[in-house]
């Protein structure tokens, strides 16, 4: 990747960490498809405008009937599904199962030709990062909560979230990922709306502190994360990109050690430096003479 890229490729990997910080935050006082709509209807705010300076806007609305199904497993599926998993399965476990999308993501990408993503440098990258999140996450964590639909929920929310991206890469290749996400979120603001006017509080029960939290998921987690992200997946293709469910996973992790006062483990002091080792050699983009 180039310097630009791994650039790109930490700030997406920050901004998609921190929501687990913001959401347990946030959730105290906003139910689930109030958090969903709202964080959409913000980040919608920012792309839709800088798609519309940048000319871009309408080739995103002409390709609609691919990116509404983009919505609807980028988006609307899977963060009702990790919502409700995440109630009878430790974090820990969660985190697992969505690590799961390179995986996916290299069965995608080699269903469409790229047979490259099989290559075994990657495939060994794919293999310690993997290794590194189970001593992140902790033995414990994992082990936690074993609920069968739950767990479902996340695989089909990694192979969701898998298919999408693969999707969209294939079918708007050469449209802007800011016009993309922006409709996309446009979409699922219009589904979970009816929701959200239904079950929004009272002013007087919304802290200070989940208002906060809800604006940051929308500024950071869901608009400058997707701006991020789709500059990397045009450099380097979705199964390598996918790999920023490792990071996130970490980025997670530290967070809690640093803000939480969670215990700093031996897995994650062993953990931590396996998973950047795998993301690095995962998401390297292969050379023919390789």
């Amino acid at each position: 990747m180039s310097r630009r890229a791994y650039f790109h490729f930490a700030v997406s990997g920050l901004f998609w960490g921190i929501p687990y910080l913001l959401m347990k935050v946030a959730v105290r006082d906003f139910p689930p498809a109030v958090i969903v709509c709202g964080r959409v209807l913000i980040g919608a705010a920012i792309l839709i405008p800088i798609a519309l300076h940048q000319k871009v806007l309408m080739d995103a609305i002409r390709g609609w009937r691919y990116v509404l199904p983009y919505a609807i497993f980028e988006m609307m599926i899977p963060w009702i599904l990790i919502t409700n998993a995440e109630k009878k399965i430790s974090s820990g476990l969660a985190g697992l199962l969505i690590a799961t999308v390179p995986i996916w993501s290299t069965i995608f990408a080699s269903m469409t030709g790229d047979k490259s993503v099989w290559h075994s440098r990657r495939l060994v990258g794919i293999l310690v990062g993997f290794i590194g999140l189970i001593g992140l996450v902790g033995y414990e964590s994992i082990i936690g909560s074993s609920d069968p639909i739950s767990i479902a929920m996340m695989l089909v929310t990694a192979i969701s979230y898998s298919y999408a991206v693969n999707m969209i890469s294939q079918k708007l290749p050469d449209v802007s990922g800011i016009a993309i996400n922006g409709v996309a979120m446009i979409f699922t603001a219009i589904a979970y709306a009816p929701l959200m006017i239904v079950q929004f509080p009272e002013a007087s029960t919304v802290s200070k502190e989940a208002a906060i939290s809800l604006i940051a998921l929308g500024i950071f987690s869901t608009s400058l994360a997707f701006i991020s992200y789709f500059i990397i997946l045009k450099e380097i293709g979705p199964a390598r990109a996918s790999v920023i469910t490792y990071v996130n996973t970490a980025v997670a992790v530290v967070l809690g050690v640093l803000i939480l006062n969670e215990e700093l483990t031996l897995g994650i002091k062993l953990g931590l430096p396996l998973v950047l080792i795998g993301s690095f050699l995962a998401s390297r983009k292969t050379t023919v003479n390789d």
